[in-house]
This record gives C-alpha cells, structure tokens and sequence, in this order.
C-alpha cells in the first residue's frame, strides 16, 4: 500500500518510517509546515530532514513554502486556538498530495508527539480525508516517541525544543501568568 507521510521533522519521522515499512507499507515523505518559525528554524528542519530521507532511501516530496504571513493569517483570529488552524493547513495539504500522487492513504509523524493534541489531530486528519476522498492510516506512534529521539541524538540530527510555531516558542520561555517584558 502506498502512503504518503506527511513530516514534521527528522527526529519525529524515523520511528514513524521504520514501524509503517515494518508494515509493509510503500512510504513517500512530505514535507509541509507553514507553521515553522523562524525562517532559520524552518531550514535546519528541513535540511535535516532532507538528509534524513537520502539515508533512508526515503522518496521525500516538498511543498516547500515558509508560510509566515499564511499562517499568521490562518492563526491571527484566534492564538489561543491555533493549533486546529495549524492541524488542517498540513493533513489537508497532505490528503489533497496524497489524492493528486495516486497514493492509497496519508498520516503524519505529528501522531508520535507526546505534546500535540491527538485527538484534534485525529478529528482533524479523518475530516480531511472525507473531504478529499482519500483513506486516512492512523496509528498512535506515541510509544515510540523516546526512542524516536534516542536514534535522533545517536544520529546527530538537529533536534528543536519546540512545535514550529512563533506562539509555541514564545510560550516555552513564559511561566503561566508571567507578563512579556
């Protein structure tokens, strides 16, 4: 079956490459996050990510757009709730990829994140899937999660401390209730 991966980073896609192929599944990457920042962030993610595939002898396509100002627009409205923006700008970009590749399904490495919100994730992969009309594989990767970052860090890869988004960084630095100097 061939399914295309949608990538949010090296470190988060190995374990997510080796259990699907472990399946039997034929796996193309793609690469799509507009929600990256800054643009420095996005590149060292994506380069290590493009080496990655090479080692693996990954098929990687890339929709490679530094989506500051789409995103922000997507997100603006509403910070707080963002993430359900940030969800579907990636799964119905990967869905619609997958549809127009001739590819049976689609999923995503954000599924072995302890830190996303896996069900929204979830709610949000399967409707995309519906409205495309192409099949959603899902499989919680969650239990792979450390040893995803055991090999990451056995293999030098760049590893960042937070999502992607500039909100998320942001966040990292600030204690609840903490005001912005």
């Amino acid at each position: 079956m061939k399914t295309l991966l949608h990538i949010c980073c090296a470190p988060c896609a190995n374990q997510c490459i080796d259990v699907l192929r472990a399946d039997g599944f034929e796996l193309t990457g793609f690469w799509y996050n507009p929600n990256i920042h800054p643009f420095t962030e996005y590149r060292s993610r994506r380069n290590c990510l493009r080496e990655y595939a090479q080692t693996v002898a990954l098929p990687l396509l890339e929709r490679d757009d530094y989506g500051l100002r789409p995103f922000v627009r997507e997100v603006a409205a509403d910070i707080e709730g963002r993430c359900v923006k940030c969800y579907e700008m990636r799964l119905f970009a990967a869905a619609q990829t997958a549809k127009d590749g001739g590819f049976d399904s689609f999923t995503s490495s954000l599924f072995i994140s302890p830190y996303q919100n896996h069900e929204l994730l979830r709610e949000v992969a399967e409707r995309a899937a519906k409205e495309v009309g192409v099949d959603f594989l899902y499989r919680d990767f969650r239990p792979y999660f450390r040893a995803g970052q055991e090999r990451a860090r056995e293999l030098g890869m760049y590893i960042q401390k937070y999502c992607g988004c500039v909100f998320s960084e942001e966040e990292r630095y600030l204690k609840p209730g903490k005001r912005i100097p």
